[in-house]
Order: C-alpha cells, then sequence, then structure tokens
C-alpha cells in the first residue's frame, strides 16, 4: 500500500460525518432546553403553591367569621365580592396541576419512552398553566377595580392596624392577600417563559426525529 493510500485512510478515519455532528448538536441542545424548562416549572409550581396555601387560607377565615354571633358585631359588610379572591385559588390551583403534571411527565422514562416528541403534555399543561395564571390575573383585577364593593384584600386592608386576639386577624389577612396577588403577577411572565420553552424544545425534538431518520435508499450521499 503506497503512503498516499494510507494518508488517505487515515484521514478518514477522523473525518465526521455532518449527518451525525447535526443529531449530537441538536440533541445537545434539547437537553439545555429540557433543563431550563423542567427548573421553571419546578418555579412555577413553588409560587403555586404559595398562592394557593395564603388566597386559600384567607378564603378560608372569611368562610369561618362571616357568620356573625349573638353576642358579636358583624365583622365583614354585607356586600361583598369573593370573585378574586376565588379567582386566584382557581389559577393557582390549575397552574400547580398542570406543573405536576409536566413534571411527572418529563421525569418518569415510562413516559417519556412512548413518543419522542411529547407534543400534547409538553406544550399542553404550560399552555394551561400560561391561561389560567392570566385568566386570573385579568378577572382579579377587573372585579377589584370597583370602587363600592369591597373585596377581601380591600377590607382586610383596610382594618389592618385594628389589633386583634382572635380571628380574623386583618394584618395576616392583609399581608397574605398582597403576598398570593404579587406572587400571581409573577407566576404570568414566568408560565409565558415556561410555554416559550417548550414550544422551543418541541420544535427541537422535531428536528432531531427527522435528522435520526434513516436516509431512503436512492437518495444522493455526499461523497468523502
Amino acid at each position: 500500500m503506497s503512503s498516499e493510500t494510507k494518508s488517505a485512510a487515515s484521514a478518514s478515519n477522523f473525518e465526521v460525518d455532518p449527518h451525525e455532528h447535526s443529531s449530537q448538536s441538536h440533541l445537545r441542545a434539547t437537553r439545555l432546553v429540557d433543563g431550563v424548562r423542567v427548573s421553571l416549572t419546578a418555579l412555577g409550581l413553588l409560587l403555586g403553591l404559595t398562592v394557593l396555601g395564603t388566597s386559600g387560607n384567607t378564603l378560608s377565615v372569611y368562610n369561618t367569621t362571616s357568620v356573625p354571633t349573638n353576642n358579636l358585631l358583624p365583622l365583614w359588610p354585607d356586600e361583598f365580592d369573593l370573585r378574586p379572591t376565588v379567582a386566584l385559588v382557581v389559577g393557582s390551583a390549575i397552574v400547580v396541576f398542570a406543573s405536576i403534571l409536566s413534571l411527572i411527565t418529563s421525569k418518569v422514562p415510562k413516559l417519556r419512552s412512548r413518543s419522542p416528541v411529547h407534543t400534547p403534555v409538553s406544550l399542553g399543561a404550560p399552555f394551561l398553566g400560561f391561561a389560567a395564571a392570566m385568566i386570573a390575573m385579568i378577572f382579579f383585577y377587573a372585579v377589584n377595580s370597583s370602587t363600592t364593593v369591597d373585596t377581601l384584600q380591600s377590607w382586610s386592608c383596610q382594618w389592618e392596624s385594628v389589633g386583634m386576639d382572635m380571628q380574623p386577624y386583618f394584618g395576616t389577612l392583609c399581608r397574605e392577600s398582597k403576598t398570593a396577588l404579587y406572587l400571581s403577577v409573577i407566576l404570568v411572565p414566568v408560565e409565558a417563559v415556561i410555554l416559550s420553552f417548550a414550544a422551543y424544545q418541541t420544535t427541537l425534538e422535531r428536528k432531531a426525529v427527522f435528522i435520526a431518520q434513516p436516509r431512503k435508499q436512492g437518495s444522493p450521499v455526499p461523497s468523502a
């Protein structure tokens, strides 16, 4: 074997298949995007649980103390609107459900092995969480803008300086209501970013599947 032949054979061993290189690049990008999406989904789950806990507690305290006894004056006004608080409870509950569903699908190998592209859950769960957070915020501000009817937040914050030795502790309810509201506001862009990463991940997965498909017979093969 001539030296030229040996050199050509040696060089061919180090040649990188462009098809394989592109597949590996898409795989690395998909893993990176998936890691970011999972981390943000965990953050959304934490925010959703906090909103659900705080807003749910304020609603529970109201239900417990809204019925006056014979010896006490009513603690809440006759005209009262609970819909903003209920919207936060329902919206955060849906976000929690969507986040848990997304995390389970991402981390359970048996579920991930069913299909190389998990479009229904990977896109459906973030979209459900984003829609729930957005609708809850729109509904909250639409109803809470009323200047004639009090809400749980407006009434409790109005009397937060009043010292109380029994429920309802208006100061605590005011802080919990504000916490639920502020975290719900943060939850909207978080869910929007999660949805964006899910859509990008789905695109990368589709490209990776296309690249990994065997070449059709008769298709032109680049010469070495």
